[in-house]
């Protein structure tokens, strides 16, 4: 095959192996020319594991397609596809993206027994009072006191955060991670922070100044809230 006419670059990384796929030609070209790749590598069972990652481009992709080619790689047994990575995503994709990264605004105060659930980042102007529970698939930011429980990150999000104004919480949930004895001995904090803390492996409530280094990502809030 000649060079100009190849539609897979591969490129070997610390990682693994790279496989840059040409966004233009028809899938079946690609599906083609990757058995003959893989048919001449010469690579052996007794080879150490190989990691995959696909580079698609601007290539959409289906689930079955995808799995076409995780199908195809895995019949070498020294190979594994770990990533399929594409510049773009189906409009079904990018709207429960932008539903779970949108920050809803909620004014009221969360008394005993109310539940207040949102998907994406919860911004709540109010306090929670004990009895009160709320949670979100982000993060959570209460301007306002946390007495009751708060839950972020419900679908497993570990990198979430909770943050108050003033903080004596009954509960504190991140993920699948719990927390029912802060750190502190005092009545309660101001403008502290709750985060899953990676070395100990378990809930941390830190000061607020703290969790910005710990949590560099959290600047995109502030971008959305002032570019919507």
């Amino acid at each position: 095959m000649n060079a100009k006419n190849q539609n897979i670059t591969i490129k070997g990384t610390r990682d693994g192996l790279t496989l840059y796929l040409d966004d233009q030609c028809p899938f079946e070209e690609i599906v083609d020319e990757l058995q003959d790749k893989l048919s001449m590598n010469g690579l052996t069972e007794e080879e150490p594991l190989i990691r995959i990652t696909i580079q698609l481009g601007k290539r959409y992709l289906n689930e079955i397609q995808k799995e076409a080619l995780r199908k195809l790689i895995r019949e070498k047994q020294n190979l594994v596809v770990e990533n399929i990575d594409s510049e773009v995503i189906s409009k079904k994709e990018a709207l429960a993206w932008k539903e779970n990264t949108e920050i809803t605004p909620v004014v009221k105060t969360v008394r005993s027994g109310q539940v207040l659930e949102v998907r994406g980042d919860l911004l709540l102007i109010g306090d929670v009072n004990p009895g009160g529970k709320i949670a979100a698939t982000g993060n959570i930011y209460i301007l306002g006191s946390l007495r009751g429980v708060a839950h972020a990150g419900i679908q497993g999000d570990t990198r979430t955060v909770i943050i108050a104004s003033y903080m004596e919480p009954n509960q504190l949930r991140i993920a699948d991670q719990l927390s029912r004895s802060p750190d502190y001995q005092s009545e309660g904090v101001y403008m502290e922070c709750g985060f899953i803390d990676e070395e100990e492996g378990k809930i941390r409530i830190d000061r607020l100044q703290e969790i910005v280094k710990k949590r560099p990502d959290l600047a995109s809030f502030e971008r959305r809230m002032l570019n919507g």
